[in-house]
């Protein structure tokens, strides 16, 4: 397989450099992408450091480097660009137009978008706590204040869901596991019955269910393929009689199915 190094380099935590070049890279398939990450790299005697590395594995690969940047300091960048790279400015491409656009500079601040005095950043850490303290119906307390329930069968995907929905886009998330008691009795959790309008379920196939409870519980009932069948086939069933919009994990990764529930809780939100 043909493979290149990829390195981000930030000013800050390098987040941004690195969801963006991936989102890029993601278009190349073929290709093993080996990341380097350079973060809080705000002097010139750290971009020294880089650029040693830089020549290091252009010299160890043969060809040149990517590298993806978000780096405000133009003395810095332009030290950097130095160096035999392919260099994409991920803040130049886009801050550049934004500024000619709005007919205004833009601060040039480090760690900006990622300040403790951010309110939007406040929000989101609060959301993702809140889904930490409600994770797999540990507790019911507050539901009330949740902006979204999600309900499903043990290792459905409820629990990452919740936090990147927490995280990406603030949402008060929690999760609550569906279990052979519910269909025993064929009703939802008592705790979630004030809140059905909070509540969205995910499902996934029995087969890829089987393959994850395997690896937690090998050879167990709880993982055996008709185990999985049976309770993947109790939870559609209950959530169908609850009226409850529901979403197939089987071949969808984490962030598209954030982007369904975001989808989702508009609509409902509009009345739509």
């Amino acid at each position: 397989m043909n493979r290149r190094t990829v390195i981000f380099i930030s000013d800050g935590t390098g987040i941004t450099a690195e969801t963006l070049g991936n989102g890029l890279l993601s278009q190349f398939a073929g290709i093993d992408f080996r990341p380097v990450r350079f973060p809080f790299i705000d002097s010139l005697e750290k971009v020294e450091n880089c650029l040693l590395r830089i020549e290091e594995i252009y010299k160890q690969d043969g060809v040149r480097p990517l590298v993806f940047m978000t780096l405000m300091n133009e003395e810095i960048s332009r030290r950097l660009r130095m160096s035999d790279a392919l260099f994409m400015d991920l803040f130049d491409a886009f801050i550049s137009p934004l500024e000619h656009e709005l007919g205004q500079r833009s601060n040039h601040s480090v760690g900006r978008s990622h300040g403790q005095e951010n309110r939007e950043y406040a929000r989101r850490i609060a959301a993702m706590n809140f889904a930490l303290a409600h994770d797999d119906g540990v507790s019911a307390a507050d539901l009330k204040s949740a902006d979204v329930i999600l309900v499903g069968v043990s290792r459905c995907g409820k629990t990452p869901t919740s936090l990147y929905l927490s995280l990406q886009f603030g949402l008060m998330a929690a999760n609550y596991p569906l279990i052979p008691e519910d269909f025993e009795r064929d009703t939802l959790p008592p705790p979630l019955a004030p809140f059905r309008d909070k509540l969205y379920g995910l499902t996934i196939s029995p087969e890829q269910l089987h393959r994850i409870r395997e690896e937690r519980r090998p050879h167990s009932r709880y993982a055996s393929l008709a185990n999985c069948r049976a309770e993947v086939a109790a939870a559609e069933s209950l959530m169908r009689r609850a009226g409850i919009t529901w979403f197939d994990m089987t071949s969808r990764s984490i962030e598209e199915m954030a982007v369904h529930l975001m989808q989702a809780v508009n609509r409902k939100a509009n009345g739509s």
